[in-house]
């Protein structure tokens, strides 16, 4: 079996490559970057390349893989805001190459690395897929344009989709940067005996999914829900002071907080419905957010 994973050096995507290699298959990595600590596995095939440029599909066409983990992106809200071309060139032509490599090569299913962000702010407990989006932000815009070339390239092309649309993912590799990266963010301010800074009231809540569990939900997708969506999380709400709190009991030190404004085009709550994905993809999260963070610490606490 061989596989290709866009993004395949970030933090998600490595963890997706380990995976696959743990289960012998060939795996190929296209990335833009070659991994900000410089580690790629001996075992994995790099090829050094930018999906928003057109010849990204004929390198695809050239790797023929079985399966497309699309995962490269512009991830960065706020530098979504300053810069929408960024987003529009990264994230929606970078998807149409994406898409017309599958379609050329045939390969058998591309799986796409949306976001709960796509829904916006709904005034709503919880989300489910069947709910409006309505995205705040030109990276939310973005991942929502490509989810509809994917259905688009469906419905004309024949070709198979799956869309995974994310909680707030983490664990251990993720780099402290961004408001969706705040587990990281606390984890390496920690680490340097710094403040914790939460950006307003600190009552936004989050779903936090833990990495691993984004992985498993990948690999059941490869062969089940063909031509759908779903919301891969944890169905809990956490609001960042009870993050905030949770790194004080494990850590078992007082932790100082500050507060600083609010970011424009931050999603105030998010919490979503993941039976869909617990039903047709046979799916279910095995980490909770105090074993998942607990697990991450371990794994990243240096002394």
């Amino acid at each position: 079996m061989r596989i290709l994973v866009t993004g395949g050096l970030g933090f998600i995507g490595s963890h997706l490559v380990r995976y696959f290699l743990g289960e012998h298959a060939e795996v190929h990595i296209l990335d833009l970057h070659t991994g900000e600590n410089g580690n790629v596995p001996a075992s994995a095939v790099l090829h050094i390349q930018d999906i928003s440029d057109p010849d990204s599909v004929n390198l695809v066409r050239h790797i023929a893989p079985d399966y497309l983990f699309h995962l490269a992106a512009q991830s960065d809200v706020q530098k979504s805001i300053q810069n929408p071309s960024l987003d529009a060139d990264s994230n929606i032509m970078g998807t149409i190459h994406m898409l017309e490599a599958c379609r050329q090569s045939h390969v058998r299913k591309i799986i796409f690395a949306s976001t709960s962000g796509v829904y916006g702010q709904l005034e709503k407990k919880v989300i489910s897929e069947v709910d409006p989006v309505s995205p705040v932000s030109f990276y939310a815009l973005s991942k929502r344009t490509s989810e509809q070339y994917m259905e688009m390239y469906r419905q004309l092309f024949g070709v198979s989709y799956t869309i995974l649309r994310y909680g707030n993912v983490y664990g251990p590799g993720q780099q402290p940067k961004g408001e969706g990266g705040v587990v990281a963010v606390f984890l390496a301010r920690l680490q340097r005996s710094e403040l914790l800074s939460i950006h307003g009231d600190g009552l936004q809540t989050r779903d936090f999914i833990y990495v691993r569990d984004i992985v498993s939900a990948n690999a059941a997708a490869m062969q089940k829900g063909d031509g759908q969506t779903f919301n891969i999380s944890t169905g809990e709400s956490t609001s960042i002071r009870m993050l905030a709190d949770l790194f004080k009991e494990i850590v078992g030190a007082p932790i100082p907080l500050v507060y600083k404004p609010g970011n424009p085009g931050d999603v105030k709550h998010s919490c979503l419905d993941n039976r869909k994905a617990l039903q047709l993809l046979n799916w279910r999260p095995a980490y909770n957010i105090r074993t998942g963070l607990e697990e991450t610490i371990r794994n990243t606490w240096r002394t």
